[in-house]
C-alpha cells in the first residue's frame, strides 16, 4: 500500500454526474490512489448520492462531506453563478452562452438542457476558484463533461476527461462529443477500443491528446478463496445493472437451455435496475423462477461473497468498456465467460483467460457455459490464468501510478 504523501503541485478538481456512486466505484478509488501520490483533488458532482447513509462505506461518507453538489444549492447558488460569473467574466460569459445556444441550434427540443449545462458550468467555474483549482478532469464525456467544456469558455482553466465507451459514442452529434474532445487538453481512454472509437469521432489534429490509461482492481482485495459452493449444482454469477446493454434476457435463455439439457444450474444475478421486473417475467415465463436468485444492489462485501459461492461467472453484454466487475472476478479465481465486443478482447484472450461469446449468440454462450460445467480442469486452467492477466495488466495500484504520470506530464505541458 502506498503511504500518504503531503499534497504538492497544482489542485484538481474532479467532476462526474454523481459522486460517490456505487456503480463508480472506480473514480473513488482513483481519486483515493492519486492522493496517495501527492495530488491535490477536490472533488464536485452534479447530483447527491441517493442512496441512504446505511448503504454507503467509511470512506463514501468521507467523500460525500467534502464534495461540492450543485444540485444542492438549488436557485440561489444558480443566481449567485450567473451575477458572479457575467460581472467577472463578461467575456467568458458571453463565449459560454453563445456555445450553449449553438448546441441548441443543431438541436432545439435539447434548449433547457443546454441552458442548465451552461448554469452549472458557471457554477463549477466558481467553486474552482474558490477552492484556487486551474485544472477539471471529468469522467465519462456524457452531461458532466458538456457541462465542463462550457465551463473552459468562461473561465481561465485546462481540462481533461476519461473516455469509457459504449455510452459516450451512441449519439457523438447531439452529445457533442468532438466539441468536448476540442475542449479538452487531454484525453485519457481506458482502453484502445475507446481510444479508436475518440480518434473515429475528432479531428486527427487532436489524436496526440489521446492517453491509454486502464482502470484496474486490487489483486490483494480481489483474490481467490476456498470455495463453498452449493452441493451438486453449478452456480453461475452475472454482476450488473440490470440493463438491456448487460444481456441478461439471453442469459436467461441460456440457462433454460442448459436445465433443459440435464444440467443442474443455479444461477444469482447482482443489480438492480430498469429491467427487473421484465427479467423476473423472462424467468417465469421459462419455468426457471427456482433455479434464478435475484439479490438486487449489493456492496463489495457482499459481492466478494458470491465470489467464493459460484464456481463461473457470466457477463453476456451486447455494449461495454472494459467492466472493472469482470476484472474483479478473475481477480477472484473465478473462470469467466463474456463476449467478444469493444474493449473486453483486451482484457480476456478467449480459451486462454476466460471465454468469449459472439454477442447475441444464444448457442455460443450455452456451449461455452457448458464446457466448463463438464471440465473442472479448464475451469481451473482459465481461473489462474484469467488472474494472472489481471494482476499482470489491470492491477489497481500499478494503473494509477501510471495514470499519475500522464497527469504530471500532461500537466506540465499546459503550463
Amino acid at each position: 500500500m502506498t503511504e500518504q504523501i503531503r499534497p504538492v503541485g497544482p489542485r484538481i478538481g474532479y467532476f462526474v454526474s454523481e459522486y460517490p456512486a456505487t456503480s463508480h466505484t472506480f473514480i473513488l478509488r482513483e481519486v483515493l490512489g492519486l492522493r496517495q501520490r501527492g495530488f491535490e483533488i477536490a472533488t464536485a458532482s452534479i447530483n447527491a448520492d441517493s442512496r441512504p447513509l446505511s448503504a454507503v462505506t467509511s470512506e463514501e461518507r468521507e467523500e460525500r462531506g467534502t464534495t461540492y453538489v450543485l444540485k444542492s444549492h438549488g436557485l440561489r447558488g444558480a443566481l449567485s453563478a450567473q451575477i458572479g460569473s457575467l460581472w467577472r467574466h463578461p467575456r467568458g460569459y458571453a463565449r459560454g452562452l453563445r456555445a450553449a445556444l449553438r448546441r441548441s441550434l443543431k438541436n432545439p427540443s435539447t434548449t433547457l438542457r443546454n441552458l442548465f449545462h451552461f448554469t452549472a458550468a458557471l457554477m463549477i467555474g466558481r467553486w474552482m476558484q474558490r477552492q484556487g483549482i486551474r485544472h477539471l478532469h471529468v469522467h465519462f464525456a456524457t452531461a458532466g463533461a458538456s457541462v465542463a467544456s462550457l465551463a473552459k469558455q468562461v473561465f481561465p482553466m485546462t481540462l481533461s476527461m476519461t473516455v469509457h465507451g459504449p455510452d459516450e459514442f451512441a449519439d457523438v452529434r447531439n452529445e457533442h462529443f468532438h466539441e468536448k474532445v476540442d475542449a479538452a487538453d487531454f484525453v485519457v481512454c481506458i482502453s484502445h477500443f475507446a481510444r479508436s472509437q475518440t480518434m473515429q469521432h475528432s479531428a486527427p489534429e487532436h489524436w496526440k491528446k489521446l492517453d491509454v490509461s486502464r482502470l484496474g482492481v486490487n489483486p490483494r482485495v480481489f483474490a481467490p478463496v476456498a470455495k463453498t459452493p452449493e452441493p451438486g449444482v453449478f452456480s453461475l454469477l452475472c454482476v450488473g445493472r440490470l440493463t438491456p446493454a448487460k444481456g441478461q434476457h439471453l442469459l436467461l435463455d441460456a440457462i433454460a437451455a442448459l436445465h433443459d439439457g440435464g444440467e443442474r444450474v443455479r444461477l444469482h444475478l447482482a443489480g438492480d435496475g430498469p429491467d427487473r421486473a421484465s427479467l423476473q417475467r423472462h424467468a417465469h415465463a421459462l419455468g426457471i423462477d427456482e433455479l434464478v436468485e435475484f439479490h438486487g444492489a449489493l456492496n463489495h462485501d457482499q459481492v466478494r461473497d458470491l465470489y467464493a459461492r459460484c464456481d463461473t461467472f457470466v457477463l453476456p453484454s451486447f455494449a461495454e468498456g472494459i467492466p472493472v466487475v469482470l476484472m474483479e472476478a478473475m481477480a477472484a479465481g473465478l473462470p469467466c465467460v463474456s463476449t467478444r465486443i469493444a474493449g473486453i478482447p483486451e482484457l480476456i484472450v478467449d480459451g486462454e483467460s476466460g471465454f468469449l461469446a459472439s454477442p447475441s449468440s444464444l448457442d455460443e454462450l450455452t456451449g461455452r457455459l457448458r464446457q466448463l460445467i463438464h471440465d473442472p480442469e479448464l475451469r481451473r486452467r482459465l481461473a489462474v490464468n484469467g488472474r494472472r492477466r489481471v494482476c499482470e495488466a489491470y492491477d489497481l495500484d500499478r494503473n494509477i501510478g501510471g495514470l499519475a504520470h500522464v497527469f504530471r506530464r500532461r500537466l506540465e505541458a499546459c503550463a
